[in-house]
């Protein structure tokens, strides 16, 4: 396993085909300060770029949170100024997240508040333990989500139950997020990051063409018609049909063998 550092607060692991993007600001619960989002935006990038990433895990090294959203004490410092400066870089770091061409599995533990559950909402997937708390809070402190909360959110439980979170900034606790649908797949204490990359290992079997048009179509024809979505997910087809990994893909089938994907 080798690890590669992007500045102070962000680590990813590499564990075969599936990297591992680490919060690691524990001393302040990952809150999401300027640096921190300069070096989450940073990562996303390199990742983005890397073919031999096939799945991306996002995890957490505090023991007690996922990641608590903003920086508050650092903005309490801020002018009008500052906040309008640090804007581009805190939505660099979501939209980072949310544009990986890969699939993504958020490993939530603890709390996941405010822009913390946004980053895990950017995610394809998220995987909770039972000590998960999530919720966006931010009318509470005069703002909005502004990491894609009001987006992403209705996108996975409806209008009027992501109205009712976010108006109410209450909390959610784990059972109820996962009955709400606000993570898909809740564990045992303790096993979100081990169930998490044990998911993606499965997924990164897959074919890394296959899985990244697969991801593409899905993202692109949610909320169009049906004719249209079958327009996109037509063009993601016919972007992997001539590809190598389906030739590969075929070939391992039929000569009942495991598949040596080219990635191309």
């Amino acid at each position: 396993m080798s690890e590669e550092r992007f500045g102070e607060f962000v680590l990813v692991r590499r564990h075969g085909p599936v990297a591992e993007l680490v919060l690691d600001r524990p001393k302040a619960m990952n809150a999401v300060s300027t640096e921190m989002a300069r070096s989450l935006g940073g990562a996303c990038a390199a990742l983005a770029a890397d073919r031999d990433a096939r799945v991306v895990v996002l995890t957490s090294s505090h023991e007690r949170a996922f990641c608590v959203g903003a920086d508050l004490k650092e903005r309490n410092s801020f002018s009008d100024a500052d906040l309008l400066r640090q804007r581009p870089v805190t939505r660099g770091a979501y939209t980072g997240v949310l544009e990986l061409p890969m699939p993504t599995i958020a490993a939530v533990h603890g709390f996941a508040l405010g822009g913390g559950f946004e980053l895990a909402l950017s995610c394809d997937l998220i995987v909770a333990d039972r000590t998960a708390v999530v919720g966006l809070p931010e009318v509470s402190v005069g703002v909005i989500p502004g990491g894609g909360g009001t987006q992403l959110l209705p996108r996975r439980v409806g209008a009027a139950r992501a109205a009712e979170l976010v108006f109410s900034a209450r909390r959610v606790e784990a059972a109820e997020a996962a009955e709400l649908g606000l993570v898909d797949q809740l564990v045992d204490e303790g096993r979100d990051k081990v169930e998490a990359l044990a998911l993606a290992a499965r997924i990164a079997g897959n074919s890394p063409v296959g899985l990244r048009a697969a991801k593409r179509a899905l993202r692109l024809g949610h909320g169009l018609d049906l004719r249209a979505g079958l327009e996109v997910e037509d063009a993601a087809w016919r972007s992997v049909a001539f590809s190598a990994d389906r030739a590969e893909g075929v070939a391992a089938f039929n000569e009942k063998r495991k598949p040596q994907w080219p990635g191309e």
